[in-house]
């Protein structure tokens, strides 16, 4: 008898656990603001990886792959006038600037955000939309590695309530949270959910 513990079925789209499937709940958020989500390549087939569940829910969205020989990233994308990077820390910009047309958000672990920032030099150029700090009692799968660590959903989420209001990020909240708690409710936390914050 094999000592391998079957591998449970994954949803084809959101790729958690068919029985966990959020497809059903994802909500279509439009935004005036156009996300360009940079996913690692080793983010790709997590099940704790939100990047691409935020992707299905943000109408005015694109996914992108970084690290894959198969994916050359187009990063000319990055230079388009009025293009910000998200990210957790970075000069203050003047309170008379304005608001960016396109965001870029890193996928990934905090270091492989961090390691993208820094290898796709038109990154390093661009002007930082930095969050303020998580509000306490944010509901994690795991621990962030950084102060201001929360998952790639959770970051959208509150990019666009700063952008564009509450009323406009609160399906992705809602989201970020169900999600959350329906891992954790069917008793789902593993290894790779229980890894480093992102």
């Amino acid at each position: 008898m094999s000592s391998r513990v079957a591998l449970r079925p994954r949803c084809d789209r959101c790729y958690l656990p068919s029985h966990l499937c959020l497809c059903a709940e994802i909500p279509r958020v439009q935004t005036r603001t156009r996300f360009l989500l940079v996913q690692h390549a080793l983010e790709i087939r997590k099940k704790s990886n939100t990047g691409r569940v935020a992707a299905l829910a943000l109408t005015n969205a694109t996914l992108l792959t970084h690290g894959s020989p198969a994916d050359v990233l187009d990063s000319s994308l990055f230079a388009e006038p009025g293009t910000w990077l998200l990210f957790p820390d970075g000069p203050e910009l003047p309170e008379d600037t304005p608001p960016p047309r396109q965001v870029v958000v890193l996928d990934g672990s905090w270091s492989q955000a961090r390691r993208m920032s820094q290898r796709l030099p038109t990154l390093r150029l661009l002007p930082r939309l930095v969050l303020p700090p998580p509000p306490p009692g944010m509901l994690h799968l795991r621990e962030p590695s950084h102060p201001a660590g929360m998952s790639t959903l959770d970051a959208i989420a509150r990019a666009v309530e700063l952008l564009e209001g509450p009323q406009t990020a609160a399906p992705l909240a809602r989201l970020a949270q169900l999600r959350v708690q329906r891992i954790a409710e069917c008793g789902s936390l593993n290894r790779e959910a229980m890894g480093p914050g992102r």
